[in-house]
Formats: structure tokens, C-alpha cells, sequence
């Protein structure tokens, strides 16, 4: 059996840096897509996330916790280092072109498909995959965890995984 395909993707960093899986050599990711536009769903995962990196302590240094937009339309580097920095600053936002993103989310195997939505204010919504990924330094899917995983969870996992490494 062969080694699994590291992730790739090319895109913009929340200063507006372009960035690929490469610019991260040596760390794990935690990589969770969404957009900041999302009411409920993507809160909640980002605090959840945050409250599993917390858990950590010191090692959380080892991870770099990535949120990739869903919507490239609205989520510029600016207003992803906005939301971020007010909420979830552990988090780096990376987005970019439409095409990008696309890419993006084909490595991951993520579904977000925009859709209309008359409670949004631009009219519209972005229903995604909710799941939450976990690449090692080589740049290999290591493990993934549903929306439904506690952060106690999460915090174990990563430590399992930081421990083997």
C-alpha cells in the first residue's frame, strides 16, 4: 500500500500573503473550513477548536490552527483578519480566488455549495462540510473529527498524535 498524497492547496493568507501547504513545513494543522458570514454552526466549531488547543497547554505551539473560507465572494484577507482577531486568534483566515478555493476544498473533500437564503443579508448561504482536519508535518491527512466531537476529545487526539511525533 502506498503512503497517502500530502494535502496541497495555494492560497492568501488574512494579511494578504499568498501561502500554500509548504508555508507551514514542520507544524500540524488543524484545518476547518467555513465562512465567517455563518451564524451558528462555524462559531461553534471555531470556539470549540480554540477550547481543544487550550487543553493542550504549551504543545499547542506545534499546531497552527487554519480557517479556510467557503466564500471567497465576501471573505477577503481583511475581513477574515477581523473576524479572527476578534474572536479566534489562535486562528490564521486563508482564502483566495474563487478557483482556489475550489481547489482547496477538493483536497480536502469538502462539499459547500452557495444556495439562497432571504435571512442573510447578501441573500445568501453557504451549507459546507463540517469537519475538522488534522494534517502532520509531512503534509498528510493524520485524522479528522465530525462537528459532533467534544473538544476533550479533540484535546486527546492531538495529544496522541503531538506524542507520536
Amino acid at each position: 500500500m502506498s503512503a497517502p498524497t500530502a494535502i496541497a492547496f495555494d492560497l492568501v493568507d488574512q494579511d494578504g500573503a499568498p501561502v500554500d501547504a509548504g508555508s507551514y513545513g514542520g507544524s500540524w494543522l488543524l484545518v476547518q473550513f467555513g465562512f465567517t458570514s455563518c451564524r451558528v454552526v462555524c462559531p461553534r466549531a471555531l470556539t470549540k477548536l480554540t477550547a481543544a488547543l487550550d487543553g493542550l497547554g504549551d504543545d499547542a505551539r506545534r499546531v497552527r490552527p487554519l480557517y479556510v473560507t467557503v466564500d471567497p465572494d465576501r471573505d477577503t484577507p481583511d475581513v477574515m483578519k477581523a473576524f479572527l482577531t476578534t474572536s479566534y486568534p489562535r486562528f490564521t483566515g486563508l482564502t483566495g480566488t474563487p478557483e482556489q478555493v475550489e481547489a482547496a476544498k477538493a483536497a480536502f473533500r469538502v462539499f459547500a455549495r452557495r444556495r439562497a437564503d432571504p435571512e442573510d443579508p447578501d441573500g445568501y448561504a453557504v451549507p459546507h462540510t463540517a469537519i475538522t482536519y488534522l494534517v502532520d508535518p509531512d503534509g498528510r491527512l493524520a485524522r479528522h473529527w465530525p462537528d459532533t466531537s467534544e473538544a476533550s476529545a479533540i484535546t486527546a487526539d492531538l495529544e496522541v498524535h503531538l506524542l507520536a511525533r
